[in-house]
């Protein structure tokens, strides 16, 4: 079976060989800095959640959660290194993290998606913050998600935190055009490397997946 953090551990080695890296940096980046695994129980049905803070050599964690039935902790580990990765190519004071909900989002209802949010944020309440791990949107999840981490999350620590999670509804201090920005940052990306690359301006691309990235490209 394919483990995604075997990949990026490869990935890693291989980068770190061509940058001639010593081999002490390349296993500390290759460990996470912490692994939380929760596990409870709705409606009879046990479920488990993820989230996983890689390194905060830079500042306080930073990445999404994702709610898909799929969800692993190889996949969680490999994407929170590649956010880690990130953040540090683009100069952006985080360090990675991700986290997940091996669950379907797509049959449960909104009332089922609230209470099961809110009963993964008191099990990992102490673990974020926004000096600490500040989650974000993923694939499954939106910007009422974090509405409900924001509430639930203010909730336990006894104050208003908005800045606990990012992407929330504009109404509850969230910016502007969020949706897009990410399809946006994609396009400015490609333009800068259409002229370093000298490439013709009738260049055409592929857009693999129409979600929130490929849709605003």
């Amino acid at each position: 079976m394919n483990n995604p953090f075997f990949n990026f551990k490869k990935e890693l080695v291989r980068a770190g060989g061509i940058l001639k890296l010593d081999k002490k940096i390349i296993k500390r980046l290759s460990t996470p800095e912490k692994v939380i695994t929760v596990n409870f129980n709705f409606k009879g049905r046990k479920i488990k959640g993820f989230r996983v803070q890689y390194n905060s050599a830079l500042g306080p964690y930073k990445g999404g959660l994702r709610y898909h039935p799929f969800v692993n902790l190889g996949e969680v580990k490999a994407l929170a290194g590649w956010m880690m990765l990130k953040c540090s190519l683009a100069g952006i004071p985080y360090g990675g993290s991700k986290g997940g909900i091996a669950i379907d989002p797509k049959i449960l209802s909104p009332d089922d998606l609230e209470k099961i949010t809110r009963l993964f944020i008191k099990k990992i309440a102490k673990y974020i913050g926004p000096e600490v791990d500040i989650p974000a949107p993923d694939v499954g999840t939106d910007p009422q998600i974090m509405a409900w981490i924001y509430d639930e999350y203010s909730k336990i620590k006894g104050c208003n935190i908005p800045a606990v999670v990012t992407s929330k509804p504009v109404e509850l201090g969230g910016i502007k055009m969020r949706d897009e920005a990410t399809g946006l940052g994609g396009k400015f990306m490609l333009d800068n490397l259409n002229e370093k690359l000298g490439l013709a301006k009738n260049q055409t691309i592929a857009i693999q997946g129409f979600g929130n990235v490929g849709a605003h490209m």
